[in-house]
């Protein structure tokens, strides 16, 4: 089938599904407690897409192109079911006959109960966001007190289970730059790839200054340093992260640079948020909503319609054009619409 083009030429190739915007962290750098606290309104069950209407709205993505769906949150492990939802995800088929790819990512601390019943519906694969090893480093940025340990746990009952698992660190200056080495050598050896992310300006609640970004040259530079690196090919125009062997071969980490090289040019993601409202950017301000044609008798070809117009339209490049100014803007939240 022919690929559908964004106005810079971008296939759609991954749709990412927010199914919850809660979470049962307090993460400074996506949820901070000021915002997110005691009195902040949540979205109501009525008004989240169901897992039937999520899975019917993969499966239209997946009539034009999509290859991969991530689930995401907030904490996507908070959503009850979820683990049918992976089966009714499994169970779809692309037009040349082919499987859906499906990843989650998770802050790992509901892994050690659901990794196994995870694996079984159909789930391909698991990111797990772990930003410090230290205990009360770690402890102080989730702000809900939880401890690093039974993140580990997690990350290793999904491996128990079969699970490719990736592990994601984003690194804020002042805050968890100061365990780069201890990251790489826990899981160096491993089998698991560890990704290190730049601290983004994603919503406006997270007070995002350039001077917190810790750059991908220097994670790489300063973790070079104690272990050679060799870069590694992309795997594919659209990769978000840039690739680096260790020489004595123990694996490899990647980095994932959207504020010091912007990887716009290859963006094939598009992002649906628990309530069903698509966007095209993960630095948009708005959506266009889904859930209204889903639930007001839109055949699955009045949907796919839609979206082609919606992404045929699509002309999204935050990162290449970041200023100053455009930092300001308001943007959706991290939490609402998972990264």
């Amino acid at each position: 089938m022919e690929p559908l083009l964004d106005r810079l030429g971008r296939p759609l190739e991954t749709l990412r599904i927010s199914v919850t915007d809660r979470c049962n962290f307090r993460c400074v750098y996506c949820m901070p407690k000021e915002v997110f606290g005691r009195d902040y309104t949540f979205l109501e069950r009525r008004e989240l897409l169901s897992l039937e209407e999520i899975a019917r709205a993969a499966g239209v993505f997946a009539s034009l192109g999509v290859r991969t769906v991530r689930i995401t949150g907030g904490e996507p492990l908070v959503r009850r079911n979820v683990e049918h939802l992976i089966e009714l995800l499994a169970a779809i088929e692309r037009p040349d006959g082919s499987k859906l790819q499906i990843a989650l990512t998770t802050n790992g601390s509901l892994l050690p109960q659901k990794a196994k019943a995870l694996a079984a519906a159909g789930l391909s694969r698991v990111t797990v966001s772990l930003d410090s090893l230290d205990n009360a480093a770690f402890r102080a940025l989730n702000d809900v007190d939880f401890p690093v340990e039974r993140v580990l746990e997690g990350i290793d009952a999904a491996a128990a289970a079969g699970l490719p698992v990736k592990v994601n660190a984003v690194v804020k200056r002042g805050a968890n730059d100061g365990d780069l080495l201890s990251l790489a050598e826990r899981f160096r050896g491993s089998g698991h790839v560890l990704r290190f992310i730049e601290y983004m300006d994603v919503g406006s609640t997270n007070g995002w200054r350039l001077e917190d970004v810790v750059s991908a040259d220097e994670i790489v530079g300063r973790i070079g340093e104690r272990w050679p690196l060799e870069p590694v090919e992309l795997e594919s125009p659209d990769a978000t992260a840039r690739r680096f062997r260790y020489a004595d071969g123990a694996g490899e980490i990647g980095v994932i640079a959207s504020v010091t090289k912007p990887f716009c040019g290859g963006c094939s993601r598009a992002r649906l948020s628990a309530e069903g409202r698509l966007y095209t950017c993960l630095f948009a301000a708005k959506g266009h909503d889904l859930r209204a044609p889903l639930r007001l008798g839109a055949t699955d070809e009045e949907l796919a319609e839609t979206v082609r117009g919606i992404w045929g339209r699509r002309t999204d490049r935050y990162s290449e054009l970041r200023t100053a100014e455009t930092a300001a803007l308001p943007k959706v939240e991290m939490s609402y619409i998972g990264g």
